[in-house]
């Protein structure tokens, strides 16, 4: 090959490896459930994109995380949880850890909710009793592990843990649940106890980091309302009380302008909160975006996401509706581009383009059957990964 070849060789795979990127944990690199891929195919044929590859991952409501060309999920067959570590190009699997754990749920929602997250050579996740792992991310080794309720006297929340561990500096941070140890944060590499925090019951939501007065926060959405939490030492800085039908806080908190959006299904509704003063200050809050199961994309001043069942886009400033549309059901959404891939909650998958004059679908699929197909899809790579209560579609989207 001739240098100058070489040379546009080379410049073409930096451009391709600029417009894809790793989605390492839960809501993305940012938190923010934006994808910085670029490029991929928005327009689809009548038979919609290729399909790559599919797989059974046991039944479970786990999305997915995808790092050096690995996919990270989790479900459960046979009363037996797994992690699952497959190979993001092909679905073969790479590995699999596997350990007792019960799939029952009152509501008949079996199986794992948490989202594995991967930093480094290592992949940390928590079974819906509360099994935490660390495994070793390329072999799946255990590295080291711990037994919530045995180990802090936790309860276990009536639909299962569900938050994904955040890994913060050299921390990894849990919600537990336990007297005096509602949060824990553990030595990322060797599960030495660093701190522990309150009282707290534990909702279902995820913990995000946040800076807040030159301080780095934490925003703890638990069964009882929104907590700031210093993240060096777990000290609580405020709480602003959020009391929901049968403690089901579940959507992520989204932080961005100093200020903090909560919402929660069962009729509660949401809030734009103002964190600039030591106490947060209510801006807006009204019962027009209740998210049950999804978490909001904050994109261009407007909030988008599941009113219970209506899709919907508000204003953040000022909480206005400016449209909704119920063709998707109870589903779920992330940006990538200047496009949200939605996800309904009969495995049907769209590309939609935001903006609060209106919906405009410009691309739909039926990838998967059955119901209440709540998992976010994942884009990574030019490869959108979806799932069903147990199967895995890997869809090619690279639009070359």
């Amino acid at each position: 090959m001739s240098c100058r070849c070489l040379l546009l060789s080379l410049a073409l795979s930096l451009v391709a490896a600029g417009r894809t990127a790793d989605w390492p944990r839960w809501r993305g690199p940012h938190f923010d459930g934006i994808s910085p891929e670029k490029g991929w195919l928005t327009h689809w044929p009548a038979e919609g994109p290729k399909t790559l590859w599919k797989a059974n991952v046991g039944i479970g409501y786990s999305s997915f995380s995808v790092s050096n060309g690995r996919l990270y999920t989790m479900g459960n067959t046979e009363e037996t949880d797994s992690i699952y570590c497959l190979d993001a190009a092909t679905g073969r699997e790479l590995w699999r850890h596997s350990y007792p754990c019960s799939s029952k749920d009152p509501n008949g929602y079996p199986g794992p909710r948490c989202t594995p997250t991967v930093d480094e050579d290592r992949v940390y996740a928590v079974s819906r009793n509360g099994h935490f792992f660390c495994l070793n991310a390329a072999t799946g080794a255990v590295l080291w592990s711990r037994e919530f309720p045995r180990d802090y006297g936790a309860k276990v929340p009536t639909w299962g843990y569900a938050g994904s561990p955040l890994v913060e500096g050299d921390a990894v941070i849990c919600e537990v649940g336990g007297t005096g140890s509602s949060v824990v944060a553990f030595d990322k590499r060797t599960g030495r106890e660093l701190w522990r925090a309150g009282d707290d019951s534990i909702g279902y939501s995820s913990i995000v980091p946040f800076e807040s007065r030159g301080r780095r926060c934490l925003a703890v959405f638990n069964a009882a309302g929104l907590v700031a939490r210093l993240a060096r030492d777990g000290r609580e800085l405020w709480r602003h009380p959020w009391k929901t039908s049968w403690d089901v806080n579940a959507a992520t908190p989204i932080l961005a302008d100093g200020r903090a959006f909560i919402s929660s299904g069962y009729n509660k509704g949401c809030a734009l909160l103002d964190l600039s003063g030591e106490q947060p200050r209510v801006v807006w809050e009204h019962r027009r975006m209740r998210n049950h199961v999804a978490t909001c994309v904050l994109w261009q001043g407007h909030l988008y996401g599941f009113d219970e069942s209506q899709f919907k886009c508000l204003d953040w400033a000022t909480g206005e509706e400016k449209w909704s549309d119920r063709r998707y059901g109870k589903g779920s959404l992330l940006l990538a581009g200047e496009h949200f891939i939605v996800y309904s909650d009969r495995g049907r998958v769209a590309v939609v383009e935001p903006s609060p004059e209106g919906l405009k679908e410009i691309a739909g699929h039926q990838v998967l059957g059955g119901k209440d197909t709540w998992a976010v899809p994942v884009l990574a790579h030019g490869r959108l990964y979806c799932r069903s209560q147990q199967d895995l579609v890997c869809l090619d989207v690279s639009g070359r």
